[in-house]
């Protein structure tokens, strides 16, 4: 029986204060809410909302977008009151001067057209030269090597040489090195017997015989080779010339 009169006093207790403190703070919630619907002093209700002003100066009117320009009526006025042979001699020449103006801009246009036309192929061949000649500077460099070698054989065949193994060996890598050069597009100059050509050949003398033509290759101090269809090394020959030639 104490416990529920003790209940029911503590639920009149909470009514109570519950009733205080809504008349307490609602006046206030409510006034904060009403400033905020009527906005601030100075400014707008509706602050999202702005106000348009008129420019002065300013035509705000909707023909004035679809009036014609000033410099249109008078060209027109102009035209209407030439006369009409003068105004076509006008638009003849107008017309003649347009045309020699595109005539002027299509022939730039060609010659242009035709100058990157050169430039592009000049810079395919330039390009594919640079990657089809990349190795001349090694296989020049190998010449002498190989000229050794050629060297070395002719002496051992001429008896100075008893070791025949080390002559083999020396003819073996001779033989590599002249796959390896045609491998890589070298190939010797054809020079004995051969008429003298100054593009492949390095005229080092003369000798009067009559065994040969005049002008033809008789000895060859120096074997030349070619790379590609370039001229890598020229050979160095004696060339032919009459017995009873006096000079």
């Amino acid at each position: 029986m104490d416990s529920l009169i003790f209940g029911q006093k503590n639920h009149e207790d909470f009514t109570l204060n519950k009733t205080i403190w809504s008349k307490i703070f609602m006046p206030i919630n409510t006034r904060a809410h009403n400033r905020k619907r009527k906005g601030s002093p100075g400014k707008p209700a509706d602050a999202g909302e702005e106000t348009a002003i008129p420019i002065i100066g300013q035509n705000n009117s909707r023909d004035t977008a679809d009036s014609p320009d000033v410099s249109d009526l008078e060209a027109l006025e102009k035209s209407t009151a030439m006369d009409p042979d003068d105004l076509i001699a006008e638009l003849e020449e107008k017309l003649a001067e347009a045309r020699e103006e595109s005539k002027t801009n299509y022939d730039r246009f060609l010659r242009i057209s035709a100058e990157f036309d050169n430039y592009k192929k000049r810079i395919l061949r330039e390009t594919s030269d640079a990657r089809k000649y990349a190795n001349e500077a090694l296989l020049k460099a190998l010449l002498p090597v190989v000229d050794n070698l050629e060297r070395a054989v002719k002496a051992s065949k001429d008896g100075s040489c008893q070791d025949d193994g080390l002559i083999d060996g020396v003819e073996m890598v001779q033989s590599e090195l002249m796959k390896i050069f045609k491998q890589f597009a070298v190939e010797p100059v054809e020079a004995l017997g051969k008429p003298f050509d100054p593009a492949f050949h390095q005229a080092m003398g003369q000798e009067k015989t009559d065994m040969y033509p005049e002008n033809t290759v008789i000895k060859e101090f120096q074997r030349g080779y070619t790379y590609h269809d370039r001229l890598l090394r020229p050979a160095m020959v004696i060339v032919a010339k009459p017995d009873g030639d006096t000079d």
